[in-house]
C-alpha cells in the first residue's frame, strides 16, 4: 500500500488549497478513505472522511462548509479542497486508508 500526499503550501487566511493523495498497491474503488491533520503540538484529528461510492461523506465540525472530500476510483486519487482556510488549519495532512494505512503527510501553513 502507498499512499503519496501533495499539494500542501503557504496560503493567506481565506483562501483556498487543494490537497491530493495519489493511491497504489491496492483496490482503491474498494475501501472508504479519510483525511487526518496534526497541528503542532495537537492530536491527530480526523477531517473527512468518504465512502467507497463518493457520494458518502461526513466532516469534522471545524470545517464543515469549508472543506470539501471527493475522490477519483478511475485515477485512484483522493482529493482535499479547503476554501476559506483559517489559521488554525495549519497542520500536516495526512491521507488514511482504512484506518491502517497512512500517508507521510504534506504540510498546509496559513499565513500572511
Amino acid at each position: 500500500v502507498q499512499l503519496e500526499e501533495s499539494g500542501g503550501d503557504l496560503v493567506q487566511p481565506g483562501g483556498s488549497l487543494t490537497l491530493s493523495c495519489a493511491a497504489s498497491g491496492f483496490t482503491f474503488s474498494s475501501y472508504d478513505m479519510r483525511w487526518y491533520r496534526q497541528a503542532p503540538g495537537a492530536e491527530l484529528e480526523l477531517v473527512a472522511g468518504i465512502g467507497v461510492d463518493g457520494i458518502s461523506t461526513d466532516y469534522a465540525r471545524s470545517v464543515k462548509g469549508r472543506f470539501t472530500i471527493s475522490r477519483d476510483n478511475k485515477k485512484n486519487i483522493l482529493y482535499l479542497r479547503m476554501n476559506n482556510v483559517r489559521f488554525e488549519d495549519t497542520a500536516v495532512y495526512y491521507c488514511n486508508k482504512g484506518g491502517v494505512d497512512w500517508g507521510r503527510g504534506t504540510q498546509v501553513t496559513v499565513a500572511f
